[in-house]
């Protein structure tokens, strides 16, 4: 397990429907390292969303145990959970999900605003995300003067700003070209190689889960079957 970012042992969601209980993930166990690349698929109503939202600490799972670098956060309360995803989780989403009428710059500082880093130092940080991300000479463009790719590169830079040691995205090319959402993937790929930033991915779509290391294919809540 120390040689593990992530250990799920069992972790079952049930939610509760007045008196009828639907069960969203059964028994799942899975373990992965620091610096994999995993994708998620699975049809609609499988359980990615549903992992990914307790992968994540968005969600507590309902039965079994998570582990994320060596704690167990299945019990933690909800400030902890908050601490947890600003410290070492990264998240990108399919709609961007930025701030308008904002700068590149001021959303990519937004997750340092809770860290209590001086302005200065913050600046910087998000700058060398920026940078990281290809956006150079586009900081202080407004989210309006942006191109759905560039925005979503704003979206990894705000990611990586506090050096997470894992980063979720959810399918984050939906919104994209297909030579963009090629472009983005080649970001999380560098990342994960340069950086050794470990990356979970949900995706329907093969030919970018294929960028990944691993594929887990989750249907009606079970891993059905891994590459």
């Amino acid at each position: 397990m120390d040689n593990n970012l992530i250990n799920l042992i069992n972790i079952a969601k049930i939610y509760k429907m007045g008196e009828i209980q639907v069960r969203a993930l059964y028994d799942i166990s899975y373990e992965i390292k620091q610096g994999d690349f995993l994708a998620i698929m699975g049809p609609s109503g499988s359980g990615k969303s549903t992992l990914l939202n307790i992968l994540g600490c968005l969600d507590k799972p309902t039965e079994g145990k998570y582990f994320l670098d060596g704690e167990e956060i299945s019990t933690f309360d909800k400030n902890k959970l908050a601490s947890i995803r600003n410290k070492k989780i990264g998240f990108v989403f399919q709609h961007f999900n930025l701030l308008s009428r904002t700068t590149a710059l001021e959303n990519t500082e937004l997750p340092l605003l809770y860290s209590n880093i001086p302005a200065q130092h913050s600046k910087e940080l998000a700058l060398k995300a920026l940078s990281a991300v290809g956006l150079e000479g586009r900081e202080y463009h407004k989210t309006n003067q942006l191109s759905g790719g560039e925005q979503q590169r704003v979206a990894i830079a705000r990611a990586l700003v506090n050096n997470p040691p894992l980063i979720l995205a959810d399918e984050p090319t939906g919104n994209l070209d297909t030579k963009t959402g090629a472009e983005i993937m080649d970001i999380f790929r560098n990342l994960n190689k340069e950086k050794n930033i470990t990356i979970i991915l949900v995706t329907h779509a093969l030919e970018l889960a294929q960028c990944a290391h691993k594929i887990m294919f989750l249907r009606d809540g079970h891993i059905v079957n891994e590459q």
